[in-house]
């Protein structure tokens, strides 16, 4: 009886383990933009595409997209995007993500866009106000595509 428990709870664990080990490791892992950072690829493209559950990109992007300079073509490392909860840079700031060497921003930090956020990116010399309000971070699905890039001076 003593074997049978002991061999029950053994098979227990290795079954454990074994389903442990199907999870998806990218799905957990945190991913920051950062100012010195150039690891990022894939330039105006959506992120989001290959960053999300079940995507071939490590981790899940809840904000991502690329600044551009006031040409719209030349990207712009080391500017800032934030998230506001109300238009032009005001009230609540819900996130703020540095643009990398590359000129892409991306993170996984969990944000609430509840009824909508407000992005607002800052240049070093300006700054751009999304006027209407933004229910998903998935910035390159619309800009660059369907609406002009975003662009700081």
């Amino acid at each position: 009886m003593k074997k049978n428990i002991v061999s029950l709870i053994l098979g227990s664990m290795i079954i454990l383990f074994a389903l442990q080990s199907c999870e998806d490791e990218n799905e957990n892992e945190t991913k920051i933009s950062s100012y010195n950072s150039s690891e990022s690829h894939n330039t105006g493209q959506d992120c989001m595409s290959c960053h999300k559950e079940g995507g071939s990109g490590e981790g899940v992007f809840t904000v991502a997209g690329t600044v551009y300079q006031s040409n719209q073509t030349t990207t712009y490392p080391e500017a800032t995007v934030k998230l506001y909860s109300e238009a032009n840079g005001t009230e609540t700031l819900f996130a703020s993500i540095e643009v990398d060497q590359r000129g892409n921003f991306y993170t996984t930090q969990q944000i609430a866009f509840g009824d909508g956020l407000y992005a607002r990116v800052d240049g070093s010399s300006g700054t751009k106000y999304m006027v209407s309000s933004l229910t998903t971070g998935a910035c390159s699905s619309c800009h660059g595509n369907s609406t002009d890039p975003i662009w700081v001076e």
